[in-house]
């Protein structure tokens, strides 16, 4: 089964993002028992995945997904993709984390199984006042 019409609506949701049609267009996209993981999260359900992504609108303004490739075989597919944002607290700053997901479509179409993967430490932990010090110390104390 080709699944491009598939990945072309998860993409085109996740470069529109916006809060007010979260839980209508991931209803749409994901499958009821779906599987979420990232650095911070493992959940399943569509509703513990509306959870998540509310929460990112609370911390965050200006949430923005850039997809910059994307690679699909079977059932499964491949993006890379840049999160733009700024923080609600901390600064103000444009701030960009980079990664890449792994999606598992069902035979239906709907996502079953979301996997972020971004190196929360280089991508994120650096860039916060204070802990961002430490965390670029002890990188620098490694690479010696």
């Amino acid at each position: 089964m080709n699944r491009a019409p598939e990945l072309a609506r998860l993409v085109r949701f996740y470069e529109g993002i916006e809060r007010a049609s979260l839980r209508a267009r991931l209803e749409l996209i994901y499958a009821s028992d779906a599987q979420f993981k990232d650095p911070f999260n493992e959940v399943r359900g569509v509703e513990a995945i509306v959870r998540i992504f509310q929460h990112m609108f609370e911390q965050v303004d200006q949430p923005r997904f850039v997809v910059t490739s994307t690679v699909l075989q079977g059932d499964d597919a491949f993006l890379t993709w840049e999160f733009l944002f700024r923080m609600k607290r901390f600064s103000g700053e444009a701030q960009c984390i980079r990664g890449a997901t792994h999606i598992r479509f069902d035979t239906n179409g709907a996502v079953m199984t979301h996997r972020d993967y971004w190196d929360a430490a280089e991508e994120l932990y650096e860039k916060l006042p204070i802990i961002g010090s430490v965390m670029r110390w002890l990188k620098r104390r490694a690479n010696k």
